[in-house]
């Protein structure tokens, strides 16, 4: 049972590794240059801080990932794992939760604060940036599987309903 709860576990690792690394590489290729009225007008990632947050916190989140694969069940490391765990999570969160609100303005703009929408002159950008933040649903969905899982190999020996 115990080679099955960590193969579980390496999958359910890896794959968060891969959509958190796909989050990470999708919002840095994002880049357009266009021309509004004359004007030349450049979107990087780099030029939003939101933006360089979910770059930075969804690189540590595949990081992170790949190195506790490494982490030995029973080990002093293992005990600090489930702890870590949330704690990326609730970065993924905030990263998520960030991006989502800077590219929703920048979709819709904001009447009550005379911001324009964006999306309209730089339609690539917004869709890379869209691709990554599904990306980073996905890497914070198999977050949460692997927390929930965790909990669940954690508190089955104390469970005497088996």
């Amino acid at each position: 049972m115990a080679k099955l709860h960590r193969i579980i576990a390496a999958v359910l690792r890896l794959a968060a590794a891969a959509a958190a690394g796909a989050a990470a590489i999708i919002m840095v290729t994002s880049r357009e240059t266009t021309s509004f009225f004359g004007i030349e007008m450049e979107a990087k990632y780099s030029y939003t801080p939101s933006f360089v947050f979910f770059v930075v916190a969804f690189a540590v989140a595949c990081a992170y990932s790949l190195l506790v694969l490494f982490v030995r069940p029973g080990s002093t490391a293992s005990r600090l794992v489930l702890m870590t765990d949330v704690i990326v999570g609730m970065l993924l969160t905030g990263a998520v939760a960030a991006t989502g609100a800077i590219s929703e303005v920048g979709k819709n703009g904001n009447t009550h604060a005379g911001w324009l929408p964006i999306c309209g002159q730089i339609q690539a950008y917004c869709n890379h940036v869209m691709g990554a933040l599904i990306a980073g649903f996905v890497a914070l969905v198999v977050y949460f599987l692997i927390i929930m899982y965790s909990l669940h190999v954690v508190a089955e020996p104390l469970c005497s309903c088996h």
